[in-house]
């Protein structure tokens, strides 16, 4: 089981401040979902666990800061499902979820019966297997995506980063993946930050909520404490009723500001 720490993080793009001293500590099999409007620094957030943006402050995977390690020791331990990933449209979606295993393949390599064995048991739970000899070029967008998602399945990296993971999916779908993810974390305690924009989902998935505005942190808690309607009417702009279901599921629900004509 793998922590991962954020201190004082901040990311720009030029004068542009992204992310602003962002801190946290996601604990070992913890989820910490991401939440805030459009530009206020999620995405940016994940990409430098990643590795992809330089960042100001330290990234730690259990107390080492992420700099530290090789690329390829890195892969090992983060796996990240990007918002617009690129697929080449010749792979097939067993050779592209395959890829997921390269950490673990030695330079002069191959890949072994366990890691395809692997890549089978992900399509199969993810209700893939039939895409497994399909182009990834003839799949639709919500195909695509839970290819995505199966190849950072595949990787079993202890930490998890998913960018808006479900954006592109029907209801069925989401509610598969996120289980997934969930009964995986809990299974081989893998620990999960993800960047979500349906907020009922997620409250309902993760431990914690961050939410982000203009880059920082104006709200960290529990769904019941973050996802309140005055908190969401004040970051978000939006008019919205909170609802507690007896299970402490919180859900989210728009409203008109203006009467039906």
């Amino acid at each position: 089981m793998t922590s991962l720490n954020f201190e004082n993080v901040s990311v720009s793009y030029g004068e542009a401040v992204a992310v602003s001293s962002f801190s946290d500590t996601v604990r070992p099999g913890e989820w910490l979902c991401l939440i805030g409007p459009n530009g206020a620094g999620k995405s940016s957030l994940l990409r430098a666990a990643a590795g992809l943006v330089k960042h100001e402050g330290r990234i730690l995977v259990d107390g080492t800061p992420l700099n530290l390690r090789s690329t390829r020791r890195r892969a090992a331990l983060i796996a990240h499902v990007p918002q617009s990933p690129a697929l080449p449209d010749d792979m097939t979606t067993f050779e592209y979820v395959l890829l997921g295993r390269n950490p673990f393949v030695g330079y002069f390599g191959q890949e072994t019966k366990h890691d395809r064995t692997m890549v089978h048991q992900v399509l199969d739970r993810l209700c893939l297997e039939d895409f497994a000899d399909r182009r990834l070029g003839s799949l639709s967008g919500g195909e695509r995506q839970r290819i995505v998602i199966a190849r950072a399945l595949a990787q079993e990296a202890p930490i998890m980063l998913l960018d808006e993971p479900t954006s592109a999916l029907d209801i069925g779908h989401q509610q598969q993946a996120l289980e997934l993810v969930d009964t995986l974390r809990r299974e081989h305690g893998f620990t999960v930050v993800s960047a979500m924009h349906d907020l009922t989902l997620a409250g309902l998935y993760s431990d914690r909520l961050a939410l982000l505005h203009h880059g920082h942190c104006v709200a960290s808690g529990a769904a019941d404490e973050v996802l309140r309607a005055e908190t969401l009417s004040e970051f978000y702009g939006v008019a919205v009723s909170v609802h507690h279901e007896p299970d402490g599921t919180v859900v989210v629900i728009p409203r008109r500001t203006a009467p039906l004509a």
